[in-house]
């Protein structure tokens, strides 16, 4: 037996219809929040992708950090320079310490502050002249190598060139393996240990 259903009331047509309206607008804003999700879990990545292309042009610039005259041979001496690529927003973040080691005169080399096993900031000590690192214990020598603990290397450095009496540095950039911000080779590359003596290859 086919029994059709009864028309709904002239009463009953306008509740059925506002339950119709309200199931819709919820859809709506269901959809509405997850796109507003999608969009903030997607910007992230997509700026991350596009970073090298947007790259603004402060970043890796050449800086000065002190007239030659201000670095003496023999001498390790702390410098702080304003980080090229910084918003106005940075304070004083934006100063980035590194250590310049003057060899001869004329001879400079810049090291990054940062260990070279997780970043932790070294510390020079004039006495034993050495970098020690206050976090795992790793200690560097003068010229940057790796003497002892975690670290595998030696500290990270700046490309470096002398411009007007100037020492420059390429900076905005903190010197890591991935990016090589040294055009040199790390310090202590190519040293043998045998037999407890040092030889250099």
């Amino acid at each position: 037996m086919d029994e059709k259903l009864p028309q709904p009331s002239p009463e009953e047509q306008p509740l059925e219809k506002g339950l119709f309206t309200r199931r819709m607008f919820m859809m709506n804003v269901g959809i509405a929040l997850n796109a507003i999700v999608g969009i903030a879990i997607a910007t992230p990545v997509v700026v991350y992708l596009l970073g090298p292309v947007l790259r603004r042009k402060e970043y890796r610039q050449w800086i000065a950090i002190g007239d030659l005259t201000e670095f003496h041979p023999g001498e390790t001496k702390l410098v702080v320079f304003v980080n090229p690529y910084r918003d106005s927003w940075d304070g004083v973040t934006d100063n980035v310490p590194a250590y310049v080691r003057c060899t001869a005169p004329g001879k400079l080399v810049v090291f990054a502050i940062n260990c070279a096993h997780l970043g932790c900031p070294v510390r020079w000590f004039s006495e034993s002249q050495l970098f020690m690192c206050p976090c795992h214990g790793g200690v560097y020598y003068a010229d940057g190598s790796r003497a002892s603990g975690p670290p595998e290397r030696g500290l990270f450095t700046y490309e470096t060139k002398i411009e007007n009496g100037k020492l420059m540095i390429k900076a905005g950039q903190t010197p890591t393996l991935s990016n090589r911000a040294s055009a040199v080779p790390c310090p202590g590359a190519g040293v043998k240990k045998e037999n407890s003596l040092v030889q250099i290859s």
